[in-house]
């Protein structure tokens, strides 16, 4: 299991905590960075890879509005934390974090524990995500690549998009793949896919182009993304607590239920 922050007392321990907003960074048309300042400069999160947080608001008719995010920013950064949040029409939690301003105060609770990793946990992974699950896959990738002295893991990840606007922590990705032979990554995108990225969906082909001649059976999978995503990939999870049925193209391999984990 990934080493806990060292923090005497951290951040989030399990109550509810409010932070203020310092910053905000727009990353595209529907995204942007949210950096909430923990009440110390030098306090850490007590987060571990791969974990989330709860975020809180009071919502209309005084009711409660409660939702998982996945931070971007390092456990182990003092002072503060990033959220990397994409606007939905009908989103309550994204709409309103985008109408926050610097200054004003948001509720947090955690940590969520999703898949505590520790160095070659997992000699082989594949990451499948769409859209906004790229958070959790990329908690995974940034501990993993930041710890190559240890951690030996080769990570594939295939992520897919509309458009290429709509890629997330794009050359954050593409640098990481510069400097690290064991990390590869496919973007398809679904409309006027431009030069180095591959057309349409997630599919077959493209899986197994990634894939290469290793063996399915030694390889672990992580999905991430949309209803449609999970249901053509791995099936959906039932609960945070029930992985549910193995279906979808990771089901057409022969691979084992234990062999995917779904974000």
């Amino acid at each position: 299991m990934t080493t806990p922050v060292s923090a005497s007392s951290p951040v989030f321990n399990g109550d509810f905590v409010d932070l203020t907003l310092s910053e905000v960074t727009k990353v595209s048309h529907d995204t942007s960075v949210f950096r909430f300042a923990y009440p110390g400069a030098d306090d850490e999160s007590g987060l571990i890879t791969a974990s989330a947080i709860l975020v809180k608001y009071m919502g209309a008719n005084s009711k409660n509005i409660i939702r998982p995010y996945t931070p971007i920013s390092d456990p182990r950064t003092k002072g503060y934390l990033d959220l990397l949040v994409k606007v939905y029409p009908e989103g309550k939690a994204s709409k309103h974090i985008h109408s926050l301003k610097p200054g004003d105060k948001l509720l947090f609770k955690g940590p969520i524990i999703k898949y505590p990793w520790s160095p070659n946990k997992d000699p082989s992974i594949v990451l499948i995500g769409g859209g906004t699950g790229i958070t959790p896959l990329y908690q995974l990738i940034h501990e993993i690549t930041s710890n190559r002295g240890e951690d030996k893991t080769e990570i594939t990840l295939l992520f897919g998009n509309k458009t290429a606007d709509d890629i997330l922590l794009y050359d954050e990705l593409k640098s990481i793949a510069a400097k690290d032979d064991k990390f590869k990554v496919y973007f398809t995108i679904e409309k006027d896919a431009p030069e180095g990225t591959i057309p349409g969906f997630i599919n077959d082909s493209v899986v197994k182009k990634a894939i290469g001649d290793k063996d399915f059976k030694s390889l672990k999978f992580f999905v991430c993304g949309p209803p449609g995503l999970y249901n053509a990939i791995s099936g959906p999870k039932v609960s945070p607590t029930d992985q549910g049925e193995l279906t979808g193209l990771l089901k057409s391999y022969g691979i084992e239920k234990e062999q995917v984990f779904k974000f």
